[in-house]
């Protein structure tokens, strides 16, 4: 009885938005998995719009059972926010169709690097000994993942780490609005203006073309893909606002080990041994960071 009370004790030290970076870092892996399956059936730029499509539909129909009141004074924050994720998702995406499902979610988590950085600049907040080893770890991990010597670079692989970029901008904004706004209306922001852009590039640009899918297993993946979606965003954006970025950015490589996963289910080869020892250092790294 009273190594099952220490271990609940253990379980409360557990930092709330460790937890839920972790929650959210398998949804996204699992609904990168969905999108890639998609993409043999639509555009990416499709599947962001419809994506985001039902998104706010499951947003807006939240508010009716609990309704938010929202602040006016920082409506450029909650835009930025929705402009840079929106970017980012263009970018994401766009690498899933392109590239192997495992190394476009490992490009996307270049991420955490880019949010330490604007989180030291821009918010002031400090980093510990014990992050940076934890980011060093990580970023080890990531290498022997990518093994960057045998990869030929191309434009897909640039776009994967500019997504990881404007990922990482996206949530610096969620530190400065987490104080004010409610999490649905900063995941109502992104959704919507994930919509509106997409819906933009089809009217005025020659870059996609829009069309109307009948296939019940095509709306069906879609249907899945905005739920794990929205439920991944509402974890990241709990988690971003309980605990320092730096650290849920480090918690977010757990991502990396699950996308490999289901890459593999989807037909990638088994990571080989230096692979395997990239998703271990992720694991201690991420160990490391979420100890009290």
């Amino acid at each position: 009885m009273l190594n099952k009370y220490k271990f609940l004790s253990k379980l409360k030290l557990i930092d709330k938005g460790v937890f839920f970076m972790l929650l959210s870092a398998m949804i996204a892996a699992l609904s990168g998995a969905v999108a890639k399956v998609l993409s043999d059936s639509m555009d990416p730029i499709e599947i962001v719009f419809y994506r985001n499509l039902l998104g706010v539909m499951i947003i807006l129909y939240s508010f009716k059972k609990v309704s938010v009141s929202i602040d006016t004074s920082k409506l450029h924050l909650l835009f930025l926010r929705g402009f840079f994720g929106t970017l980012a998702m263009l970018f994401f995406f766009y690498t899933i169709a392109t590239i192997p499902l495992g190394e476009a979610i490992i490009l996307n988590k270049t991420s955490p690097f880019f949010v330490t950085i604007l989180a030291y600049y821009f918010m002031k907040e400090s980093i510990s000994l014990k992050t940076f080893i934890a980011l060093i770890i990580g970023f080890i991990g990531i290498i022997l993942i990518i093994k960057p010597f045998g990869i030929e670079i191309s434009i897909e692989h640039i776009y994967g780490v500019l997504g990881g970029f404007f990922a990482a901008a996206a949530y610096a904004t969620i530190k400065k609005i987490k104080d004010i706004y409610d999490a649905r209306v900063i995941m109502l922001s992104f959704m919507g203006i994930g919509v509106v852009i997409p819906l933009l590039i089809f009217l005025f640009t020659p870059y996609a073309q829009f069309q109307i899918h009948t296939s019940f297993f095509v709306w069906s993946l879609i249907a899945l893909m905005a739920v794990l979606s929205t439920a991944s965003q509402w974890f990241l954006t709990r988690a971003y606002s309980l605990s320092k970025a730096s650290i849920i950015g480090v918690i977010g490589y757990s991502s990396i080990p699950f996308a490999v996963g289901f890459g593999v289910m989807l037909g990638d080869s088994f990571p080989d041994m230096y692979a395997s020892l990239g998703i271990v250092l992720i694991i201690i790294g991420g160990i490391l960071v979420s100890k009290k």
